[in-house]
């Protein structure tokens, strides 16, 4: 799984690539969201979070444009899947993903970048965890951005 946090343009934005492990696809994506959402309230509940009350009402808000919340949504109802049909494809991916904080201009390089699981592909201490592809990381060249 690769995971990069769009921070720099909305707090719920997230890439990430990944592959069901229970069928279709739409299904884990369901399960993901549904999961996260419940820690993340839970993080928001348990812990002296000084944003605590405004997080609260902009999930509550949120909720009340769609029926099928109860009381609090955190995810959109919408994702952008893409399937992934070959080796490169996968290769174009994960650099797009790792390299999201260098154009952003928030790091040098995308190892730099203490949320992206490129420092694990980078053999440098990660806060992901992180579950290998079925091929060698060292396949894949990490891309740089020209400045």
């Amino acid at each position: 799984m690769l995971l990069f946090p769009d921070s720099y343009r909305e707090s719920n934005h997230i890439h990430i690539l990944l592959r069901s492990g229970i069928g279709k696809l739409s299904d884990t994506i369901r399960e993901f969201k549904s999961f996260t959402a419940k820690q993340i309230l839970l993080a928001i509940e348990m812990e002296q979070e000084s944003r605590r009350d405004w997080m609260l009402n902009l999930f509550e808000f949120a909720a009340k444009q769609h029926k099928r919340n109860e009381k609090y949504q955190i995810w959109t109802h919408e994702n952008h899947a893409e399937l992934i049909y070959s080796d490169n494809f996968i290769f174009q991916k994960i650099n797009y993903i790792h390299d999201n904080p260098v154009r952003a201009g928030i790091v040098e390089n995308p190892e730099d970048y203490l949320y992206s699981s490129a420092r694990d592909f980078a053999g440098k201490p990660c806060l992901l965890d992180i579950i290998p592809l079925y091929m060698p990381t060292e396949k894949i060249p990490i891309m740089r951005t020209v400045r």
